[in-house]
């Protein structure tokens, strides 16, 4: 836990092996931004410096299941920003993954995020997902 004790609200710009993590306050400080290699425990272990029940966001693009399961299962209120609806980040003149994931808080923040809707528990979330990482998949019940 950081020496921040407000809410916080977090950015993910989440890519196949890395991802960069921006936590800012709710006044839209920054409070930190890392990248790590995209592994459940490190996600876990950088979202309990946010908090309890932090705001957290990251694109609903390819491999994005195994990260909500993961923020979920931490305690986080996961929100998830549609692709198309920050396809300005783009044109921006500067462009970097920091920025990237410091605009996504900045807009779930600032209560602008186009949505894509908040990822529903599903029974036994995390199970696989947990164990095996990005790229996981389930196989069809029966």
């Amino acid at each position: 836990m950081s020496e921040y004790d407000g809410h916080q609200y977090v950015g993910i710009d989440l890519h196949r092996r890395r991802s960069v993590i921006v936590r800012q306050t709710d006044q839209g400080e920054q409070l930190s931004a890392v990248r790590i290699v995209n592994d459940p425990v490190a996600l876990g272990l950088q979202i309990e410096q946010a908090g309890t029940r932090p705001d957290v966001v990251l694109e609903a693009t390819y491999g994005w299941y195994w990260a909500a399961d993961v923020l979920q299962a931490a305690g986080a209120q996961v929100h998830l920003a549609h692709p198309l609806g920050v396809k300005g980040f783009a044109h921006r003149r500067v462009k970097n993954d920091v920025r990237d994931a410091a605009d996504l808080a900045d807009l779930l923040r600032m209560g602008r995020l186009p949505s894509h809707g908040s990822p529903r528990p599903r029974p036994g979330n995390c199970a696989n997902s947990c164990v095996t990482g990005p790229g996981w998949s389930r196989s069809a019940p029966g």
